[in-house]
């Protein structure tokens, strides 16, 4: 994918690009490919394949909701930044949280940061389930891309998400995955809104996005720790 097919599909997804969002996302790919020279960021370097599986695929989240009229964004293990900061540069209303338990990415996503002259984003060096025990229904979306199985990343992300508001995943193919995990649904108060699977342009690999709202104030013993979420999965 060169710039300018990104720019057409973006385009497709209802999102509009400036010269200095371009810019912008062309300096982060540059320190991207820099820094995974030090530490293990991303398997995937070349331009045109961090335009489509990274900048591109964090961006079809506006597939399942308009990001213009979304205010509070949590990213949850973001890694390398994705989707949330390349959320950040296309939707600049959004006010952005990201949250990594590798400090040497939470090094690169501050210098990222700092690199862009971003506003209204901060990242979070922390395990996800001990962040969200401290930030309950705190954001309108909380999204994670690749994290974990389902029922898994729910019991970390629901909790802060504010009450109507919406965990929206980023996956692969996990029909199987959402069949298991009814009892995560019920325990978590929440409920599967919509299902959007489609394929990445030019390569055509299987995305779905989920758009899962919140119904109800989650229970306060969850998030569970770590040991017993991994142990006993709900």
């Amino acid at each position: 994918m060169d710039q300018n097919k990104f720019i057409e599909e973006l385009k497709k997804i209802n999102v509009t690009i400036t010269q200095k969002q371009m810019d912008q996302l062309n300096k982060y790919y540059e320190l991207l490919k820099e820094w995974n020279e030090k530490i293990n960021l991303t398997a995937i370097t070349e331009y045109d394949q961090v335009l489509l599986k990274h900048f591109y695929d964090s961006a079809t989240m506006n597939k399942v909701t308009d990001l213009t009229k979304v205010n509070t964004l949590c990213d949850i293990g973001t890694g390398a930044g994705f989707p949330g900061m390349v959320l950040k540069i296309l939707f600049p209303n959004l006010k952005v949280t990201l949250v990594d338990a590798l400090q040497k990415r939470v090094k690169f996503l501050n210098e990222i940061i700092s690199r862009l002259e971003l506003n209204d984003i901060e990242v979070y060096h922390a395990r996800a389930e001990e962040y969200a025990k401290n930030h309950r229904e705190k954001y309108d979306i909380v999204t994670a891309r690749a994290v974990a199985r389902l029922n898994i990343i729910m019991e970390y992300t629901i909790p802060m998400v504010k009450l109507n508001g919406y965990f929206i995943p980023l996956k692969g193919n996990i029909s199987e995955e959402i069949n298991s995990s009814n009892d995560a649904f019920e325990k978590l108060s929440c409920q599967l809104e919509n299902v959007l699977e489609f394929q990445l342009p030019i390569e055509k690999s299987n995305r779905t996005i989920l758009k899962i709202k919140k119904t109800k104030p989650t229970s306060l013993k969850y998030p569970r720790s770590y040991a017993e979420i991994k142990k006993r999965p709900l």
